[in-house]
């Protein structure tokens, strides 16, 4: 890392995650825990992480609005771990009655050190048991491009599909961004395909480390994602 004279051990955490949000997030904090006990100075959580394939979606987006008590277990999880947590996504409510998919990044003393929203949305067609996928039914598209000031140097935020964007990862880093983070739910066909070359290209095109961090596994008849983070 450009900011370090040392090396900082990082760990991608990747889950199954289902449509019960006590269960994600006690297997979260026990990923959490495996982390800092081993040293990490920064976990990564993967997009969906707190409730995948749910339209309660909408109610948690809600209820983060009213009472932001995810948001607030999240920063408690950085604080007691004494870690950067960038907490993969989770539903916030956006003007037009969707919600955005939230990445909030937390340092080690618990403060929310800033939020990215995902500005590019998974619309395809894909040769699985789902088929189709339409997330901008859904999900709204964030505006802007984020790097945040974290104990650990300058991070920027992308999420899942994004990394298809090249353009993203250049604008990052024209904002001096050391590091990258990745929270991602890539479907298990396209991320057989795509999802570790377009990793290594995005990091040896941009000569930095990128943390990605990625759901794993079959979620539902359905839905499979992809099998490793990096």
């Amino acid at each position: 890392m450009a900011r370090s004279t040392s090396l900082v051990k990082v760990s991608a955490l990747q889950m199954v995650s289902s449509s019960d949000l006590a269960v994600n997030l006690l297997r979260a904090e026990e990923l959490i825990a495996e982390a800092a006990n081993g040293g990490a100075k920064l976990a990564v959580l993967p997009e969906n992480f707190a409730l995948f394939g749910s339209k309660r979606i909408f109610d948690l987006a809600v209820q983060e609005a009213a009472s932001g008590d995810l948001q607030s277990q999240l920063a408690h999880l950085a604080a007691k771990y004494k870690l950067t947590l960038v907490a993969g996504t989770i539903p916030t409510p956006a003007p037009d009655g969707r919600v955005y998919a939230t990445s909030f990044v937390y340092g080690p003393d618990g403060c929310c050190l800033g939020q990215y929203r995902k500005m590019h949305l998974f619309d395809a067609d894909v040769a699985d048991a789902q088929g189709s996928y339409r997330e901008s039914d859904s999900y709204a598209p964030g505006d802007d491009v984020v790097v945040l000031e974290t104990p650990l140097g300058r991070i920027g935020v992308g999420v899942c599909y994004d990394l298809r964007f090249p353009e993203l990862f250049r604008q990052m880093f024209e904002l001096k961004a050391d590091i990258v983070v990745l929270p991602s739910a890539f479907t298990r066909s396209t991320g057989w395909a795509h999802w570790l070359p377009l990793l290594r290209a995005r990091a040896i095109e941009n000569q930095c480390l990128v943390v990605a961090a990625n759901q794993g596994g079959v979620h539902d008849a359905k839905r499979q994602t992809s099998v490793s983070a990096q």
